[in-house]
C-alpha cells in the first residue's frame, strides 16, 4: 500500500512540473507568432484545415476540441480575413465546407519558420543529450496529445 502510495505522489508531482513546463513553454511559443491579427485558435483551425483539407464547421470544431458556435465565430472571422474559404458541401446542401487560403498557408508557413526559428536557438545551447532527451519526451507529449 506505501508503494502503490509513493508511486501515486510520484506521478501527481510529475504531472505538476510537466503541465507547469508545458504551459510556460506554450506561452512563450504564443509571444512569437507571426502576427497579432490572429489568436491562436485562429492559427490552429487554419493548420487542422491545411493538414486534414476541407472540413465542416462541425468537423473542425471536433478536430479543434471546441464548440460549433464557438468554430462557426472563428471560421467568419477567418473567411472575413482572407484565410478560409467556405464551399457548399458536395452532398449536403445544409452544410459548407472549410478550405485554407493560399495566404493562410502562407502565414502557417511564416509563423511555423518565426517559432522554429527561436526554438532552434534555444536547443542550440542545450547538450547533445538534453536534445536526445527532448526528441524522446515530444514523442511522448504527442503521444498524450492524441489521447
Amino acid at each position: 500500500m506505501l508503494t502503490i502510495m509513493a508511486t501515486t505522489a510520484t506521478r501527481t508531482a510529475l504531472s505538476s512540473e510537466l503541465r507547469i513546463a508545458v504551459m510556460r513553454l506554450a506561452r512563450r511559443m504564443r509571444q512569437e507568432k507571426e502576427s497579432d491579427s490572429f489568436t491562436v485558435s485562429q492559427l490552429s483551425a487554419m493548420a487542422t484545415l491545411e493538414r486534414d483539407g476541407a472540413l465542416t464547421v462541425g468537423a473542425l470544431a471536433a478536430a479543434e476540441r471546441v464548440q460549433p458556435p464557438s468554430m462557426t465565430r472563428i471560421a467568419a472571422s477567418l473567411e472575413q480575413a482572407g484565410m478560409v474559404t467556405r464551399t457548399p458541401h458536395a452532398t449536403d446542401g445544409r452544410q459548407v465546407l472549410l478550405t485554407v487560403t493560399q495566404a493562410g498557408v502562407d502565414l502557417l508557413a511564416n509563423d511555423r519558420k518565426r517559432r522554429d526559428a527561436w526554438l532552434a536557438c534555444r536547443l542550440a545551447d542545450l547538450s547533445a543529450e538534453e536534445r536526445a532527451t527532448l526528441q524522446t519526451a515530444a514523442d511522448i507529449l504527442g503521444k498524450l496529445a492524441r489521447s
